[in-house]
C-alpha cells in the first residue's frame, strides 16, 4: 500500500507519464549529518592536538565541549553527536552551561589553553582535568543566554572561551554570520564584492565568481536602524501604508527559532507605533533598529499529514524549508583542513502557520523524497 502511493505521488510531482530512471537513485536520499558532523569535529580536535602538542599536559585528557543551556531539554540530537564522537572517533564530551562555565573552565594566562577543573576540590575547583580542544556552541545565541548583560556571568564564560586558543564550533565570525542585521549589510549592493579579488570577479562568465547572480538568491533585506537608505524606507511606508502591503514583509528580530517575528496587523501596528510621520517625511524609532524588515517568501504548497510524537497532528496544505549543513574547518593560517558537505535539514508546517521551528512546537521534521 505505501509503495503505491508512493508511486502515485511520484506521478502527481512528475507527471502522470514518468518513469523512474533505473540509472539514477530515487526515495528517500541518505542523510550523511550524524557521521560527517562528528567527522569535521574530530578533524579539528586532532589538529589541536597536533598543533599544541608540545604544551599540553600529558596527564589532562583533551576533550570537546558542548556548550548547552541550562536544564535543556532540546537534548536527542546533542546526545547522538556525542555518542558518535566516541564511538567513531574516541573524543569524550563533556557538557557545560556557561552559568556553571563561570566556576568550571579556567584559561591559562601564558598559552591561553582552555582547562575544565576537577570536581573533587569541591563546588569551586582549583585543580584542571581536561584540556578543551573544541568549544561546540548549543547555547549562547539568544539575549536570554545572557540575563545579566555584559556584568553576568554567562558572557564573562563566553569571553573566556573565546579568548582561549580552544577550537570554537561556530567562530565568532560565523556566529555573527548568523544574525539577521549581519545578513541584511551583507545583502547590501556592493557588500559581496569585498570577499573576492577583481580577478576572480572577471571571469565569472566561466561560472567561477558571478556576486550578482549571488545576490539574486538573496530575499529582499532591509535595515531599520540609524543605517537606513531610502531603499530601506521605501519598504517601511510599502508595508505599512498600501493594501495587503503588510502580507508582503516579515519585521525580525535578531533571535533564533520560532515565535519572535511578526507578520500582517502586528507588524503594521509594531512599526507604527516606532515612526514618526508618514510618506517622504517616515522617521524610524530607536526601537525599531533591533529588527530588520525582510520580504516573505512564499513556497509552492502540497498537501501534507503531520506527525508529531507518533501521533497525528493533521493533514492539509503545507510549505517546507530546505537546508544542507556543511562543515569546515580552518587553522590559524586560514589553511582550510577539512570542507565537506554535512547533510540536511528539512521542516514542514501548515501553511497557515505564520512562524517556523521545530523545537518551539511550530513545524515538525520531515524528509525529502526524490523522485
Amino acid at each position: 500500500e505505501l509503495k503505491t502511493w508512493l508511486e502515485t505521488n511520484q506521478k502527481a510531482v512528475m507527471g502522470e507519464d514518468y518513469t523512474p530512471d533505473p540509472s539514477i537513485d530515487v526515495g528517500v536520499p541518505q542523510n550523511p549529518a550524524l557521521e560527517n558532523l562528528p567527522k569535521a569535529m574530530g578533524v579539528a580536535h586532532e589538529h589541536y592536538k597536533s598543533r599544541f602538542s608540545n604544551s599540553s599536559p600529558s596527564s589532562l585528557q583533551p576533550v570537546i565541549l558542548f556548550v548547552v543551556q541550562e536544564g535543556e531539554t532540546n537534548t536527542v540530537d546533542q546526545r547522538m553527536l556525542e555518542f558518535k564522537l566516541w564511538n567513531n572517533h574516541g573524543i569524550p564530551v563533556v557538557r557545560m552551561s556557561l552559568t556553571r562555565a563561570k566556576t568550571q573552565l579556567q584559561m591559562d594566562p601564558d598559552t591561553g589553553a582552555l582547562y575544565i577543573l576537577s570536581d573533587s576540590d569541591g563546588e569551586h575547583g582549583t585543580t584542571p582535568k581536561y584540556e578543551v580542544t573544541l568549544a561546540y556552541f548549543r547555547a549562547g545565541y539568544a539575549p536570554t543566554d545572557y540575563p545579566d548583560g555584559y556584568d553576568g556571568i554567562e558572557w564573562q564564560s563566553r569571553e573566556i572561551i573565546e579568548r582561549s586558543r580552544a577550537t570554537k564550533c561556530p567562530q565568532l565570525g560565523y556566529h555573527l554570520a548568523g544574525t539577521k542585521k549581519v545578513q541584511q549589510e551583507l545583502a547590501r549592493p556592493g557588500v559581496l564584492e569585498r570577499f573576492f579579488t577583481q580577478s576572480e570577479m572577471s571571469v565569472k562568465e566561466e561560472g567561477l565568481v558571478d556576486v550578482d547572480n549571488m545576490r539574486s538568491a538573496f530575499a529582499g533585506l532591509y535595515s531599520l536602524g540609524e543605517d537606513a537608505v531610502e531603499e530601506d524606507l521605501d519598504a517601511v511606508r510599502e508595508a505599512i501604508e498600501k493594501e495587503d502591503g503588510a502580507g508582503l514583509y516579515v519585521l525580525k528580530p535578531q533571535r533564533e527559532g520560532g515565535g519572535y517575528n511578526y507578520y500582517g496587523e502586528d507588524l503594521v501596528k509594531m512599526i507604527k507605533d516606532n515612526v514618526e510621520g508618514s510618506g517622504s517625511s517616515l522617521k524610524l524609532g530607536e526601537d525599531l533598529a533591533e529588527f530588520i524588515l525582510m520580504q516573505r517568501l512564499f513556497p509552492p504548497m502540497q498537501q501534507a499529514v503531520l506527525l508529531r510524537a507518533g501521533v497525528v497532528e493533521g493533514t492539509g496544505e503545507s510549505i517546507s524549508e530546505f537546508g544542507c549543513f556543511g562543515a569546515i574547518v580552518q587553522g590559524h593560517d586560514g589553511k582550510t583542513l577539512h570542507n565537506e558537505y554535512s547533510g540536511f535539514l528539512l521542516r514542514t508546517k501548515f501553511s497557515n502557520v505564520d512562524e517556523g521551528g521545530v523545537a518551539s512546537g511550530f513545524a515538525t521534521l520531515s524528509s525529502p523524497y526524490l523522485c
